[in-house]
């Protein structure tokens, strides 16, 4: 006991021994004072020292008038950096409170070597990237605010229209035919929100970075085949023709699976939007320095007005709804070939169908 009592006094000891004394900050009037009154002292001591040394009564007289010429051109320059600290001082704020603001119309300084044009310029550097992490925090903000608010709309449908099976089995007597119907309709509502989930897992994962796509050299035949894998039963289902052009010794830097699922979705919509007895193209050709794949069907088209949104996340055309998916597909197709450096494009005609085509590069 005793010495755990002597250890914590010696520990106090110790920190009040070792505590920094608080340094209050020196004025600039205090400094030109001591300044003054150093060369005032100093000039003092020498006039003293040569009187003695001369007897000259005009030495202390001289050192009298200089020290007063020293005096008032001390206070004037004094008053003149003062006055421009002011200033400077003055100028500085009314940049911070435009920050604070944030004011869009800032502009930067001269190019003059001023102390205050230094730190400008800093501080306008400091502003531009803080503005930018503003703007971009405000757009992710944005984009997550759209993002629940279409996840939302593309689940109320299956969510309702699970409640009302639901409610109805639970409440109301039905036949056995009429329950298998409801059962039927449950695991089809179900499907669309697993795939719905499984769409947004996907695609959250490539947009934050979860996933790095990994370009490796290998053949484009082998990828478009495990993309067709995916689409044979519905082709067959609607007897459409699938026909396919590609080298088989065609080789290719590319992320094999992510390419795969980005062919996918473009065929699995091919499949989705033309007509039983319908037909679909797949033709692969090598470039200088692209390799495209078109991806053609003959469908009911897609207007020119529209072409440019059917890329945008959850978009799906009117007169498609009743249709399977979730609009999710194109957008995801894009996005994998965009990271990989290519870039797809669209020519259609309605009524005579559509041809997506990819473009990735050689390298």
């Amino acid at each position: 006991m005793g010495a755990d009592v002597y250890k914590e006094e010696t520990l106090k000891e110790n920190s009040v021994r070792y505590t920094e004394p608080e340094r209050k900050p020196i004025s600039v009037r205090k400094i030109y004072a001591l300044t003054i009154a150093g060369m005032v002292v100093t000039m003092a001591a020498v006039c003293l020292c040569l009187y003695r040394m001369t007897g000259d009564v005009l030495i202390p007289i001289s050192g009298i008038l200089f020290a007063v010429c020293a005096l008032v051109w001390s206070g004037i320059l004094m008053a003149l950096m003062s006055k421009r600290l002011s200033l400077f001082t003055l100028d500085l704020c009314r940049l911070l409170d435009r920050m604070i603001n944030g004011d869009e119309k800032l502009k930067w300084g001269d190019d003059s070597e001023t102390l205050f044009a230094r730190i400008n310029h800093r501080l306008m550097r400091l502003y531009e990237i803080l503005h930018k992490n503003r703007q971009q925090a405000a757009d992710e903000r944005q984009k997550i605010q759209t993002l629940v608010s279409d996840i939302s709309h593309q689940i109320k449908t299956p969510v309702s229209n699970l409640r009302m099976v639901t409610d109805t089995l639970l409440t109301q007597p039905v036949t056995e035919q009429e329950r298998e119907e409801f059962i039927q309709g449950i695991s089809t509502e179900t499907d669309k929100l697993d795939f719905l989930f499984q769409a947004l897992i996907k695609t959250s994962r490539l947009e934050s970075g979860a996933i790095c796509l990994e370009k490796t050299e290998g053949l484009i035949y082998d990828t478009l085949a495990q993309a067709m894998s995916g689409i044979v039963y519905g082709a067959e289902k609607k007897k459409i023709d699938v026909a396919v052009h590609c080298p088989e010794q065609l080789r290719l830097y590319h992320d094999r699976k992510w390419t795969a699922e980005a062919l996918f979705n473009l065929l699995d919509n091919a499949v989705k939007y033309t007509p039983e007895g319908g037909r679909i193209t797949v033709s692969v050709e090598q470039w200088e320095i692209y390799v495209k794949i078109d991806v053609s069907d003959t469908g009911k088209g897609i207007a020119e007005s529209r072409q440019a949104t059917v890329f945008r996340r959850f978009y799906r055309e009117e007169e498609v709804h009743d249709e399977p998916g979730v609009g999710i597909g194109l957008y995801l197709a894009r996005e994998i070939i965009t990271r990989q450096g290519g870039y797809i494009k669209l020519v259609s005609e309605v009524g005579k169908g559509s041809t997506f085509s990819v473009f990735l590069p050689c390298r």
